[in-house]
């Protein structure tokens, strides 16, 4: 085994072992809570700019395969596992961890003890850090890692949106649907790619929409000549209010058609409307997160990616609601406009992986367009 080496812009060293591919990377370490998933959160672009820690143990056991991916390509700058499964067994696999990152030029660190690489982020917040399997020298690591740009005022969206728009169309996980609705879609939805989830856009056709996915910087009247339905705002990476380019765009969409808004669509849309965002000082990701619906009082099981929050009464004029809180630290997990067709979710109501507790809220912005499309 290929002796690798994490060290924290504090100089805290986590001595270890390389799987995947060779070599040195940085980024801001978080660690994740999920129990399985490890492809969907490989693959999620909101983890752009990030080294991902597992604090389940043991990862890889069940392989990969072609269709359990949130893009076309894992997006975590590296991976830390506290063992790495030798052995992959399900049926659906074509291959292991190991090898998937190594297709991938993605480093792998296992061997390290995760519990107190975690521990460290809940005392003293997320740290910058390197990963190397060249250079040993601990001096020399910590300072690249204080050097690394992290995510907060960084845009990596412009990283991870798509080339050009493109009508999304995934036929057998449609003909899998329980919802006939996807063969005759009945709303237009434009779906702006700040580093979208493949299930996002599987949940909104499963629901009847068709979609069609623009990039980042797509102008508003670009996107309202497209004559959409509705509007959604997708997840994605690093700090919101450094994509001043996606503010501009929904100051101008807000009020033009429904809008609904996941993660860092959600961010954008507090932005857009005169609020602040502010980093938490770990974040939250896993899928096991406690979410109340504050009208229902409905506690939520969800999945979560995110280091950034809303501050909702910074928002001026009274124009939103809190719709839901998170019940570990009370921040705002949702909100709506209280006089237009605006809604958002700090957490993932398309799971991928996690709970499906929450993907009625697709089912509420079908709702929201139909309200709409009656009223004009």
């Amino acid at each position: 085994m290929k002796k690798a080496i994490l060290v924290l812009e504090d100089g805290t060293i986590f001595p270890g072992f390389s799987f995947g591919v060779e070599g040195e990377k940085s980024g801001e370490v978080v660690f994740n809570t999920s129990l399985t998933g490890y492809q969907e959160i490989l693959t999620d672009p909101s983890y752009k700019g990030q080294i991902v820690t597992m604090t389940y143990p043991l990862i890889g056991n069940y392989g990969v395969n072609d269709e359990d991916v949130e893009s076309k390509m894992p997006q975590v700058e590296a991976f830390v596992v506290l063992e790495s499964s030798k052995i992959a067994s399900n049926f659906r696999s074509n291959s292991n961890l190991s090898d998937y990152l190594k297709k991938h030029n993605i480093i792998g660190l296992e061997g390290i003890d995760t519990r107190m690489l975690t521990r460290r982020l809940r005392i003293h917040g997320s740290l910058k850090a390197v990963i190397s399997t060249v250079d040993f020298n601990v001096e020399s690591l910590t300072k690249k890692a204080k050097e690394c740009p992290g995510v907060e005022g960084i845009d990596l969206v412009k990283e991870v949106t798509c080339k050009k728009s493109y009508v999304w169309n995934e036929t057998r996980y449609a003909q899998m649907s329980q919802a006939p609705s996807h063969q005759h879609p009945k709303y237009h939805v434009v779906a702006y790619d700040y580093g979208i989830k493949f299930n996002i856009l599987r949940n909104l056709q499963a629901v009847g929409c068709k979609i069609t996915v623009v990039p980042a910087k797509m102008a508003a009247e670009e996107v309202l000549a497209l004559k959409p339905d509705g509007i959604f705002l997708s997840n994605g990476p690093a700090d919101p209010a450094a994509v001043t380019y996606a503010i501009e765009n929904i100051k101008q969409l807000i009020g033009k058609k429904p809008i609904f808004g996941i993660c860092l669509g959600h961010q954008l849309i507090g932005l857009a409307l005169g609020g602040k965002t502010y980093k938490l000082k770990f974040g939250h990701h896993g899928g096991n997160q406690p979410v109340m619906d504050l009208k229902t009082k409905k506690v939520e099981i969800t999945a979560q990616n995110h280091c950034f929050a809303v501050d909702i009464e910074s928002i001026p004029g009274n124009v939103v609601e809190l719709t839901h809180i998170n019940l570990n630290d009370k921040t705002a997990e949702g909100m709506r406009h209280k006089k237009l067709p605006i809604f958002s979710v700090q957490y993932h109501p398309e799971a991928g992986p996690g709970p499906h507790d929450a993907n009625y809220l697709f089912q509420r912005f079908v709702e929201m367009m139909e309200k709409d499309a009656k009223k004009n």
